[in-house]
């Protein structure tokens, strides 16, 4: 059994491309199923001044897109196709996947 502070406590890897994400910021809960509907990982991204202006941009990551939960870290895989093929990675702040 995994408690929800442990997962807080790892760091999370797309292996897209390798990038880390950083720790899980919260999570997403259904509570009439009892089940994990997404991780929210904060952005990286200037949306704020100085912590308190702007909105905090977040990644949410799709419990299906998790791949492997470790001992010290969580793998996701956030590639996704392009347009008329090809996979994209990167350009993830504030985005559903």
């Amino acid at each position: 059994m995994v408690r929800i502070t442990d997962l807080r406590m790892r760091e999370v890897i797309n292996i897209a491309d390798g990038r880390r994400l950083g720790p899980i910021k919260d999570i997403d809960v259904n509570l009439e199923e009892g089940c994990i509907n997404a991780i929210i990982l904060p952005g990286h991204g200037g949306g704020r001044i100085m912590g308190i202006l702007g909105r905090e941009e977040e990644i949410v990551v799709p419990w299906q897109r998790i791949r492997k939960i470790g001992v010290d870290v969580i793998l996701v895989d956030l590639s996704f196709e392009a347009p008329g093929g090809g996979e994209l990675h990167g350009g993830i702040q504030g985005k559903f996947f």
